[in-house]
């Protein structure tokens, strides 16, 4: 189980999945709960981004598969029906959207973000809320709004993750933070088990925003600070 800011391989979140995931879109993966790929980098194929000091995520529907000789993905209006007349993942979140504004309990989404090949970070459970359509030039496009759940709330454990910690950090900064410490936990030099973790609290006035309040820790180290912060 994997905690916010975690920093994984593609192998070790398909592991944890169990399934070698191939799509960004991924409605009831589990029978609990949904899974989505995102990428806040630059030239992502995708409009996701982030909102209210990490806690909200607004994330593009996907294109039609690229088929050789046919239309460019980009130019038509992303899909709700397959040519069967089934849903497509746009379908699927939408459909889930819809229903939890009409009373229903909200789909639980797990998030994983690429920051570079092979290298990606868990940005936790959230809450599918809304979905809509928007015109994006000449085509529609889905866009979808989840909440983050934080760890207290889903646990209700008196050691969990701090809200604080529990931020989406951008992808700008995550890249610019691996860059600085060479990819290694800055106290003892590991590659394993990394987190991306709060320098000064969220709750102290530190920010998700700025390379300077993150740095890079590996799991026990990561502990150790959470145990003297709490």
């Amino acid at each position: 189980m994997f905690a916010i800011g975690d920093v994984i391989s593609y192998l070790e979140m398909c592991a944890e999945e169990g399934v070698s995931l191939q799509r960004g879109m991924n409605y009831r993966l589990s029978t609990s709960y949904s899974v989505i790929l995102m990428s806040l980098r630059k030239n992502a194929p995708y409009a996701d981004r982030i909102e209210d000091e990490g806690r909200v995520l607004i994330y593009e529907g996907h294109d039609i598969p690229k088929i050789r000789g046919g239309s460019d993905p980009k130019s038509v209006d992303q899909p709700i029906h397959n040519p069967n007349g089934s849903l497509t993942q746009n379908g699927l979140f939408f459909q889930a959207a819809q229903k939890y504004k009409r009373g229903s309990k909200p789909e639980i989404v797990k998030v994983y973000e690429k920051i570079r090949p092979g290298i990606w970070t868990y940005n936790g459970k959230f809450r599918l809320v809304d979905a809509w359509i928007e015109q994006n030039d000449s085509r529609k496009v889905f866009k979808f709004r989840l909440e983050l759940i934080d760890d207290q709330e889903e646990n209700r454990q008196v050691d969990a993750i701090p809200l604080d910690q529990s931020r989406i950090i951008p992808a700008s900064v995550k890249i610019e933070v691996w860059k600085r410490d060479k990819g290694r936990c800055i106290q003892c030099g590991s590659r394993e088990n990394l987190h991306f973790d709060h320098i000064i609290p969220f709750s102290k006035g530190g920010s998700s925003l700025v390379a300077e309040n993150i740095q890079l820790l590996c799991a026990r180290h990561n502990l150790q600070k959470r145990d003297h912060i709490l």
